[in-house]
């Protein structure tokens, strides 16, 4: 609602401002229609030449975090720790062995489905199963594990931003597309130059409609939502950082309620439980039901 709201004071104080100091909305109205189908049009396509059809899905299915945040919220960060507690505290009480059913096979898994938005997760998932098995296959160096994490964790962070990116290199290229349009204005114009100053001048208006359409576009709604969806990819990725942290930590022989509690620390501020609250919640973690 923050972004709506944003927009709305966008509108608001530049038009409004226009208004104020004596300018007219309808030469705005009437340019904007075909000012804005050259520049967004053209800003579409090209985002089409430069993209695949991989990032062109993502971009689609990205737009709307813009509106609804980061997804993982406070309780999914309390059951991500209860869950890497569950893990860790079963590998030091039954050994590895004991989580290859859980690794194989985490859908049939006792332990991840008492944690549903984590298990509907899949890189959360595969980044966790993949992990431990490495593990199960002696390898136990805490620095060669942290360092296989921290490839996958780059990867995936890498195509996360591929919408962000997208989203502001189209910015980077909407005030030099208004400038398209503008020119394109003034060849239209020069092209009636027999016409009256009244109706040459409201033809340069229109024109002129473009560099601003461009710019506003840039700089007010383009860059702003790229720049909002990069600092959501950002704190998303704090949650597969705490999972790094944990499994690290009990690889360095850490008790696993140590280990939790190192991966605490990672978690973003405003989603960190206190020590009291994790301590409740790995209290009340829900039971196995077979």
């Amino acid at each position: 609602m923050l972004q709506i709201g944003g927009l709305v004071v966008l509108f608001a104080c530049v038009f409004g401002g226009f208004v104020m100091s004596g300018g007219s909305l309808g030469v705005l109205i009437d340019a904007a229609p075909h000012e804005i189908l050259t520049i967004l049009g053209a800003a579409m396509a090209g985002l089409l030449i430069a993209g695949s059809m991989f990032s062109l899905k993502r971009i689609g299915g990205d737009l709307s975090k813009i509106i609804a945040g980061p997804k993982w919220k406070p309780p999914d960060y309390r059951d991500l720790l209860c869950l890497l507690f569950l893990l860790t505290k079963t590998m030091k009480m039954k050994g590895l062995i004991a989580l290859e059913a859980h690794i194989e096979h985490p859908g049939e898994s006792s332990i991840f489905k008492r944690f549903p938005n984590i298990a509907k997760d899949h890189f959360a998932l595969a980044f966790i199963c993949d992990t431990l098995r490495m593990m199960t296959m002696s390898l136990e160096d805490p620095h060669q594990v942290e360092a296989a994490m921290e490839k996958q964790l780059d990867k995936h962070h890498n195509e996360a931003l591929i919408s962000a990116n997208a989203l502001q290199t189209m910015a980077d290229g909407l005030p030099a597309l208004g400038i398209v349009a503008a020119v394109l204005g003034v060849i239209k114009t020069m092209g009636a130059i027999t016409e009256p100053p009244a109706i040459l001048g409201q033809m340069i208006g229109s024109a002129l409609v473009g560099t601003f359409m461009g710019v506003f576009l840039a700089y007010g709604i383009v860059g702003p939502m790229g720049q909002r969806l990069r600092a959501i990819v950002d704190e998303e990725a704090l949650f597969y950082h705490v999972i790094r942290d944990i499994l690290v930590a009990h690889l360095h022989g850490n008790a696993a309620q140590v280990s939790v509690e190192i991966g605490r620390g990672s978690v973003p501020s405003v989603a960190q439980p206190t020590f009291q609250e994790l301590e409740e919640a790995l209290d009340n973690i829900p039971p196995d039901h077979g």
